[in-house]
């Protein structure tokens, strides 16, 4: 379902040189891994044998027993559905290979040896295996494990396999730690899943270094990385095993053991081959260049059945904008807080330091102000060159105008207030517009005239005026067209809401400007509203925005599922039924769903004209970088897919 593939990485225990031993505790860990839904199911590096037989790899009963265990494996691979990867000693004309080994329906479908042999420090794998580059063979004959199939089995390192709608490859051990590794061709081939059977000794240090490898490996090659390593029972004469797996995706680490030292079990994880397909499509260069053009893989299809995993094992982040930890989510919005800033000091040096800015006493304003404060900073400017202008107007309440007051004032820029009611008054006589009709014109000639009067101030002082919207409200055009969808530089043009409460925090925990942080504290507490309506008899916010567009949550969830990856609507619905699981319910998830497509096609001509302002994400809308789409687009197909939806 929706391109999710479930696998399984399995470190079974072994007995050296016990291949009865080994392949039934393989039969009895596939058996139960395969009914936990594991589609395909990798071991480790020689798991047949185990790894560490060492000199006894020079015996033909070893070797003879390996090739009576992998045809029984091969036999057992009728009873389950799912795909069997294990490792076994292969002997070919006479050299013996150290290779993965492909089972399924009752068949070896394929073999691939290895081919970077280590030679170093405690290694000596030349000792007993020779490299897959040295070797001529492409086919052997199934009578090699007393298999009566007919079809030659494949042999080689240009094998691509097909299985459940997903292309894989498989290298082994070290092939990972070569400058160039088999996977990264077999990804250019097409493969999008890469498994990798080990038996990697554990030493200090190498824990750390390995994981970024298989980080680093599953993110250049944009594909999945099954990694699957020998466990503690291999020999200890000289080493210990760890027992590690780990399984990557695109540079993301879905499942790993972090239980140190062990063996005798599996991880399971569903990969979303959706996601690594969306990103492969997006970056032409993954596709450009000589090398590909040389690639030739010999494509072995196991099953054509399509990946059918529910996806239920797949992490999905409520907050896919905001780091989970404190420690990341601190780091990460520093460093957004430096970009805003140094963006938009390079626009300073060019127009001058005099950026000026609306300030409400809300969400939005404030981080913009602290940004343009931070820059001063940076530039070793006074924060009196900034000019920040708070403009009351109907709607502002006495808290968020205090306020606003009270930052500008704390932070030493230099401020302003302009009353804008009797503007607003008199245009509404001049357009016989009623004062008391509180409709989109009457909220629009406000937000209008604080742009106006932005605009106009800073053109008298020479200055610019900084956009204070962020990326949430681009998305869904939460915003009056020519006003304060306008500025000069956006510096929160990148930043979506859900963060932006987060920005404000991390300003306060790092006191950056410590004086201000008892504002910032009930700046944060205060609900999010434009107030372009008047307050209550007691004075408080009668327009709260997510009562009127829908939870940010939800909607920046959709905005990066549909423009980080493509994903349809039926499968962003169920990726939120998922995440927001004790927020919402179906039925208000799949009614803000339909808005969020409604008003992200019907505003796309805001976001035609949009000011320059900084990227800092890989959800962006700027039309001349990120987002390219017609304004008359129509938004049909998808709220098709909606109304299919049974909650």
């Amino acid at each position: 379902m929706f391109d999710y593939i479930r696998t399984a990485a399995c470190v079974p225990k072994v007995k050296i040189g016990d291949p009865s031993f080994n392949i039934g505790y393989i039969r009895d860990m596939a058996q139960k891994a395969s009914a936990d839904g594991a589609q395909i199911l990798v071991f480790p590096e020689l798991s047949v044998s185990a790894y560490s037989c060492a000199d006894l790899f020079f015996q033909y009963a070893l070797l003879d027993t390996c090739r009576q265990a992998v045809g029984s494996l091969a036999s057992f691979s009728k009873k389950i559905p799912a795909v069997l990867i294990v490792g076994a000693p292969v002997s070919v004309e006479n050299r013996l290979y150290n290779c993965a080994v492909v089972l399924h329906g009752g068949k070896v479908l394929g073999i691939v040896p290895k081919t970077h042999i280590p030679n170093y420090s405690e290694y000596y794998e030349e000792r007993w295996f020779a490299s897959a580059a040295d070797c001529k063979t492409t086919k052997i004959d199934p009578s090699y494990f007393l298999l009566s199939q007919e079809e030659a089995i494949p042999f080689g390192t240009d094998l691509l396999f097909e299985a459940y709608g997903a292309t894989f490859g498989i290298e082994l051990c070290e092939d990972l730690w070569a400058p160039v590794p088999p996977s990264s061709f077999a990804s250019l081939g097409g493969a999008e899943l890469i498994f990798n059977l080990s038996a990697s000794n554990e030493t200090i240090g190498k824990h750390e270094y390995r994981r970024s490898l298989l980080a680093h490996q599953s993110a250049a090659c944009v594909c999945g990385y099954c990694y699957v390593s020998a466990g503690w029972g291999e020999s200890s004469t000289d080493l210990i095993f760890s027992g590690y797996a780990g399984m990557f995706e695109n540079g993301v680490c879905l499942k790993e053991n972090n239980d140190g030292i062990r063996d005798g079990y599996y991880l399971l994880a569903d990969y979303d081959l959706e996601k690594l397909r969306a990103d492969r499509k997006k970056r032409n260069t993954y596709h450009d260049g000589g090398i590909t053009r040389n690639l030739s893989y010999r494509k072995v299809l196991i099953t054509d059945r399509q990946a059918d995993s529910d996806g239920s094992l797949y992490p999905v982040d409520k907050l896919p904008f905001v780091p989970a930890s404190k420690k990341d989510r601190l780091a990460r919005c520093l460093s957004i807080f430096e970009m805003q800033a140094m963006g938009l000091v390079r626009r300073c040096e060019v127009v001058g330091y005099h950026p000026v800015i609306g300030v409400s006493g809300g969400l939005d304003s404030t981080l913009a102000l602290l940004v343009c404060a931070f820059a001063m900073k940076k530039a070793d400017r006074s924060l009196a060159d900034i000019t920040a202008i708070t403009l009351p107007c109907f709607g502002t309440t006495g808290r968020t105008h205090s306020n606003a007051l009270d930052l500008m004032k704390k932070l030493g820029v230099t401020s302003l207030e302009i009353d804008i009611k009797e503007a607003c008054t008199l245009h509404c006589r001049d357009i016989d517009h009623p004062k008391d009709s509180f409709d989109v014109t009457y909220e629009n000639i406000q937000a209008r005239e604080r742009t106006q009067v932005l605009m106009d101030y800073a053109c008298k002082i020479g200055g610019f005026v900084v956009g204070t919207g962020d990326l949430s409200e681009l998305a869904l055009g939460w915003c009056t067209y020519n006003a304060d969808h306008m500025s000069m530089y956006g510096v929160n043009a990148g930043v979506p809401k859900t963060l932006i409460r987060w920005m404000i925090e991390s300003v306060m925990e790092n006191e950056l400007f410590p004086q201000v942080n008892d504002i910032l504290k009930d700046i944060l507490a205060t609900p999010i509203s434009p107030e372009l309506l008047p307050p209550d008899e007691k004075g408080n916010i009668v327009q709260q925005t997510e009562e009127l567009i829908g939870p940010y949550a939800l909607h920046d969830f959709f905005l990066y599922y549909m423009l980080r990856f493509g994903f349809s609507p039926d499968k962003i619905f169920l990726l939120a039924k998922r995440a927001f699981l004790q927020d919402f319910s179906p039925k208000t998830i799949l009614h803000w769903e339909k808005v969020f497509y409604r008003r992200f096609f019907s505003q796309q001509f805001k976001r035609s004209c949009l000011p320059d302002g900084v990227k800092v994400g890989s959800v962006a809308l700027s039309p001349r970088g990120d987002w390219r789409m017609p304004s008359d687009a129509s938004a049909r197909m998808w709220l098709d897919v909606l109304e299919q939806i049974d909650e």
